[in-house]
Parts: C-alpha cells; sequence; structure tokens
C-alpha cells in the first residue's frame, strides 16, 4: 500500500462516496476512497432496473412525504441540496436527464452505466484517489475521540476525517455487506437493527402462485400493523408472483412492516377504488341482469381480469355454477365486500439480500442533521443508505445518497 497518510478517507465508493469525493477533490482536498470492489459504483450501475432514477424532481414537502421513516432529520441537507440542484449536477458533468411520470428524472441514455461514469470521472478528474481495498476499522484518538485513521486490509491510513457511506445490505453481491454498521457501532454509536425494506412480500395464499405473472393496474393497497392501526394506503400497481406479491405499491407498502412478526400485518386489495361499495353492486346488479342466464363463473367477465376470476369464485363461497339469476342480495354483497377488500395474508418480507434499500442503520439522534458529522467521535461522518433513513421508491433514495453526501462534504471543507 503506497498511501500512508491522506486528508479525508472515504469508505465506500458507491452514490454517496463517489459524489463527496468529487467535491472534497474539487475544494482541494486530498481524498482516498477505500472500494474493494472491481468497479466503482456497482450497486449504481444496475439501480432502477440498469436505468438509474437518479432524483425526484420535486420540492421538499413533496419529497419528505415520500421518506416515511425518519423524514424530518433530511430537511436541512434537502434544503442545502435539493433535487433541482442534483439535476442541474448531472447536467454540469454532461450527463442528459429527462423527467417520466411521477417525476422520476433518469439519464436520457437509459444507462445506470452513464451515470456511475460520469460521477467516477468528477472524483477521479478532481484529484481523487481509488484505493482498492477494505476497511476494517475506523482508530480514534483515546483522549478527544476524534477520527485519526482507518485500518484497511493493506495497512493504516492516517486522516483526520472519514465519511462512513457504505451503505446497507441489500444487494449483498454489490458489496453491500452491513459493515459500515460495525465500524460505527464500536465507535459507541446505537444501530437500529437492519431490515429488508423496499422488498417484496411473501404469502403463503395459494393463489399468488396461481396468478404470477398477473399484474393490478390502479388498485388501492391498504396495509393495517399489529395493533390494527392503518399505517399505508396507496392507490398504483402490483404484481402478483410465485412466492407472493411484489410491484410498486408493494414495495412501498414494506416500509411501513418494521414490526417483528410479518404475519400479524394486514392487507388488503381494493380493485375498483373508484366505485363506492353501492356503485359496485349497481355495477354487478346490471352485469348479472345482462347475463342472466350464465353460471356465475362465466359473468364476471365485464368485472375482472381472466387470471383472477377463478380466484374470486373461490374466495367468494358461491358456487360456481350458480346460475346468476338466482343470486342472492347476501350472496352479492359478499361479492362486493370482496372486490373492495381482497384480503392477501402476508407471512414474511423476501430476503434483505433482495430489497432495494436496507431500513435501520446508524441512529439520527447521534448525527448533527445539517453537517452529517457524528456527535461521539470528532471528524467522522455519515451519508447514504447507512444512516437510518429511507424513502419510497421513485429517485428518493438516491437524492438522499447526494443530499447527505453534500452536507458532510461543505462540512468537511469548512473544517
Amino acid at each position: 500500500m503506497k498511501i500512508q497518510k491522506t486528508d479525508t478517507v472515504i469508505i465506500g465508493g458507491g452514490a454517496a462516496g463517489l459524489f463527496a469525493a468529487g467535491i472534497l477533490a474539487k475544494g482541494g482536498v486530498k481524498t482516498v476512497i477505500l472500494e474493494p470492489n472491481k468497479l466503482l459504483g456497482k450497486k449504481l450501475r444496475i439501480t432502477g432496473k440498469g436505468r438509474c432514477n437518479l432524483t425526484n424532481n420535486c420540492d421538499t414537502g413533496q419529497f419528505l412525504e415520500n421518506v416515511p421513516i425518519n423524514g424530518k432529520f433530511l430537511m436541512s441537507c434537502l434544503n442545502g441540496f435539493s433535487p433541482a440542484d442534483a439535476m442541474a449536477h448531472f447536467e454540469s458533468l454532461g450527463l442528459s436527464l429527462k423527467t417520466e411520470r411521477g417525476n422520476r428524472v433518469f439519464p436520457e441514455s437509459d444507462s445506470a452505466h452513464d451515470a456511475a461514469k460520469a460521477l467516477e470521472s468528477f472524483a477521479m478528474k478532481n484529484g481523487a484517489q481509488w484505493l482498492r481495498a477494505r476497511a476494517l476499522s475506523i482508530k480514534t484518538d483515546e483522549t478527544s475521540s476524534a477520527v485519526c485513521a482507518v485500518i484497511t486490509e493493506a495497512g493504516e491510513i492516517s486522516c483526520s476525517r472519514v465519511l462512513l457511506c457504505t451503505g446497507g445490505m441489500g444487494y449483498a453481491g454489490t458489496g453491500s455487506t452491513g459493515e459500515g454498521y460495525e465500524m460505527a457501532g464500536a465507535l459507541g454509536h446505537t444501530i437500529t437493527k437492519p431490515s429488508p425494506s423496499l422488498v417484496p412480500l411473501v404469502s403463503d395464499d395459494a393463489f399468488c402462485a396461481e396468478m404470477q405473472g398477473f399484474s393490478l393496474k390502479n388498485v388501492r393497497l391498504s396495509l393495517w400493523n399489529e395493533k390494527g392501526r392503518l399505517v399505508y394506503e396507496e392507490l398504483g400497481e402490483m404484481l402478483f408472483t410465485h412466492f407472493g406479491i411484489s410491484g410498486p405499491l408493494v414495495l412501498s407498502a414494506s416500509c411501513h412492516m418494521t414490526g417483528r412478526d410479518m404475519s400479524a400485518y394486514r392487507l388488503s386489495i381494493d380493485l375498483k377504488p373508484a366505485l363506492s361499495e353501492k356503485q359496485l353492486d349497481e355495477r354487478i346488479l346490471r352485469d348479472f341482469a345482462k347475463y342472466s342466464n350464465r353460471e356465475f363463473k362465466n359473468a364476471l367477465s365485464d368485472l375482472a381480469a381472466s387470471s383472477m376470476i377463478p380466484v374470486l369464485v373461490n374466495l367468494s363461497g358461491i358456487p360456481e355454477d350458480l346460475k346468476v339469476n338466482s343470486k342472492t342480495k347476501q350472496q352479492r354483497q359478499a361479492l362486493v365486500s370482496l372486490f373492495k377488500n381482497f384480503p392477501i395474508h402476508i407471512k414474511e418480507k423476501r430476503p434483505i439480500d433482495e430489497a432495494i434499500i436496507t431500513s435501520g442503520g446508524v441512529s439520527i439522534k447521534e448525527i448533527n442533521p445539517k453537517t452529517m458529522e457524528s456527535k461521539l467521535a470528532s471528524g467522522l461522518y455519515f451519508a447514504g443508505e447507512v444512516i437510518d433513513v429511507n424513502a419510497y421508491t421513485g429517485g428518493f433514495n438516491l437524492q438522499i445518497a447526494w443530499s447527505t453526501a453534500y452536507a458532510a462534504a461543505k462540512a468537511m471543507l469548512l473544517s
């Protein structure tokens, strides 16, 4: 190892690390990125299904509505570096952008590799150095508790500042192994137990596998916690899979499932959110009048997709061969209730390695929200997913990486 001393060590060469490295190096700070992967920005290169949803073009108020856990902590850093600032920065690096449905911002090329290369170039051209080695621990002065070095598998690097941005535990193949939590914990930081977030959900309902590949659009998902309190409700899309359910609505709902027993949560789908129960009943009456001589199983084609009809028939408890002109009011009301409250039993979340992000991390109570500096160890800063903050899909989590990294880098430039 050639590097023995520098000003700042950045542990983690992902989105937050590369961005901060560029800012610091441009400001004249000797900066070393510690990243053992063969590529910098490895997870960034696959994010957004390879397209890289860089940010969400909305104001701070709208942004915080999409951060269900510890959103207020981000107020200062978002005001310091907003989605508009992020867009301007990437365009200044030569990366053309476009805004799609839901204010989601992508590279014009639809290539996450282009975004990663732009950030890598920003850091390296300004003089940041990359040491391909794994950080093992952060060393602090015994008297002042200030950062003084980073111990790596290749030796010790003396420094006065460290930015810890190792990410969470999702997609372990990209290097997100949770080692940042261990390093922060060793310095006395409280670590909120990591758990999968923005992750598909496992159901033991057989009908999920029967309908795998079938997607629902314009439905309302509602989620109640173990105490019976409604914790999430939103309109959107979802998908049935061989193990349970996935899709945007499901991923967002998973952010609110923070209890120990996932099976204690109750989830239901309103398949006809645009209709009240009365309106739906009237619609069913019209359809049944139209198909009065048909059997029940053959009279739902105007109300549901063919993939879902057998499931609806089975769950309704109504005999499939019963002629619809023989239906009782009670049976019709049961069908209305099923359309408006289609239940899906949740068994558990998919493994943390499949999670887009990790819930949990370094407690925000021990981090200065304006500078991202540790309140326990002077010279130690945090950015990105290692912090106990997470948001929904749509570019919000990457913006958190940019904003926290910017706040930390600017504070280090002034220190």
